[in-house]
């Protein structure tokens, strides 16, 4: 899996790269990781 920055803002999680690009939103972590471990497969 990739390495990737979990930020909390307004309620719901942001994922960024290691480079600091957005990758995507979720709900909570939890649903952020199934989401990247969906994407890695």
């Amino acid at each position: 899996m990739m390495e990737v920055e979990f930020r909390f803002v307004r309620g719901h999680v942001e994922v960024y790269s290691e480079e600091g690009r957005f990758l995507f939103s979720a709900d909570t972590v939890s649903e952020a990781r199934m989401e990247l471990m969906e994407d890695a497969a």
